[in-house]
């Protein structure tokens, strides 16, 4: 096994058998369907209500890693076709013959093979789907979960908690808290920060106190109105609020650090390199810190910054980290990475279990959730199922 050689990397589509679907009929639609979410694209009146109506269409993406003995591991990546174009056509020949387990090399390769084009955004998110599909590789080819490779488990089970607007269902799901998406930003003035109160204010009587409460604000705001948000919604006991600015304005998320000490600031999903979370961390910008597996460089990339934050007594809490086995197994294994998001998309009355996503994933229970034990990730996977792209 020493010294074994990557094959083949190929970006993939995965064609799963149709499932059942769920069999409970829903009490009623899902948050999603129609509520209004405060987006970066909130101040033109024709995108404004719904992220869906200007977000890009690309399809889902795989990333397939084969060892020269024809192991395999696979991964998801994002954004489709221009991900998938980035693997294919510069990073897998590239990286072919070179060692399996040399993660750390193959990561430096990777960020420096596409300095041309920029590393951050979707080179980025080819550089993640490689960096995963390699760890799930190299914990198969030696029979052990990921976790056990990043260190062993640090605690026995993950607390998680649920995203979405339909509290009552959460609740009755036995989460013990909450993130609400915020529907109002700048452009709806001083109605707008009414109807965002309202809406932490019925959480919160739905909650009661000892339920966490969330606000997720999807780069929508700007500074004045995050701290006069903030300011409005002190009342309320929030948790924290989370990646309220654009991801480029640091110096704006340093300004509203200053201004507001009551509640903690989190973010930001939409980085995408290591060295954005460093910054934030040597200037204390942010209490939490919310790298997405998919986007930042893998786990790789991720194990760097949850290091780095750990020095500086920070938490780390992945973007949707409890709703795919890849950020469980680091979940599990990061001393400072006791929750985990779990966004909650199925309609109200439809059991968990029957949506989700991957046959034999595991479902949060009471607001706690263990990864399967692998090797690898544990995702149940056939090789049929994946199709070059």
């Amino acid at each position: 096994m020493i010294g074994l050689k990557i094959k083949e990397i190929r970006a993939m589509r995965l064609e799963m058998p149709p499932g059942e679907g769920p069999k409970r009929k829903p009490r009623r639609t899902s948050w999603v369907e129609d509520a209004e979410v405060a987006n970066p694209m909130s101040k033109f009146p024709r995108f404004k209500r719904h992220r869906r109506s200007w977000r890009p269409k690309w399809e889902g993406l795989w990333v397939k890693v084969t060892a020269e003995d024809g192991t395999w591991g696979a991964a998801p990546a994002s954004y489709g076709r221009p991900v998938a174009a980035v693997i294919d056509d510069h990073l897998a020949p590239m990286l072919q013959g070179e060692d399996c387990f040399a993660t750390e090399k193959l990561w430096d390769m990777m960020f420096r093979l596409t300095k041309p084009y920029g590393s951050e955004g979707l080179a980025m998110c080819a550089i993640s789907g490689i960096d995963i599909a390699l760890w799930d590789l190299v914990g198969k080819l030696r029979g052990a979960p990921v976790y056990e490779l990043l260190g062993g488990p640090v605690r026995d089970k993950i607390f998680c908690y649920a995203t979405g607007n339909d509290t009552d269902w959460q609740l009755e799901l036995g989460f013990k808290a909450v993130k609400l998406a915020c529907p109002y930003g700048p452009t709806d003035g001083l109605w707008g920060l009414k109807e965002n109160e309202k809406l932490v204010a019925r959480a919160r009587e739905l909650t009661g106190p000892d339920v966490g409460i969330m606000l997720d604000c999807y780069m929508a705001l700007d500074v004045d109105y995050t701290i006069r948000l903030a300011r409005r919604l002190k009342p309320y006991g929030l948790r924290w609020i989370e990646e309220f600015l654009m991801p480029e304005d640091l110096d704006g998320y340093l300004a509203v650090r200053r201004a507001v000490n009551w509640v903690s600031l989190a973010g930001v999903e939409h980085w995408f390199s290591p060295w954005r979370f460093r910054e934030a961390i040597e200037r204390r910008a942010l209490d939490v810190l919310q790298p997405d597996l998919f986007w930042v460089g893998g786990i790789t990339a991720c194990v760097k910054i949850c290091h780095m934050a750990d020095l500086s007594g920070l938490m780390v809490c992945l973007h949707g980290g409890a709703h795919n086995q890849y950020g469980l197994h680091l979940t599990y294994a990061m001393p400072n990475m006791p929750w985990a998001e779990y966004v909650v998309w199925s309609p109200p009355g439809v059991p968990l279990e029957e949506a989700r996503w991957m046959p034999g994933a595991p479902m949060p229970k009471d607001s706690y959730i263990v990864p399967n034990p692998g090797p690898g990730f544990g995702v149940p996977i056939r090789e049929e199922w994946l199709r070059p792209f």
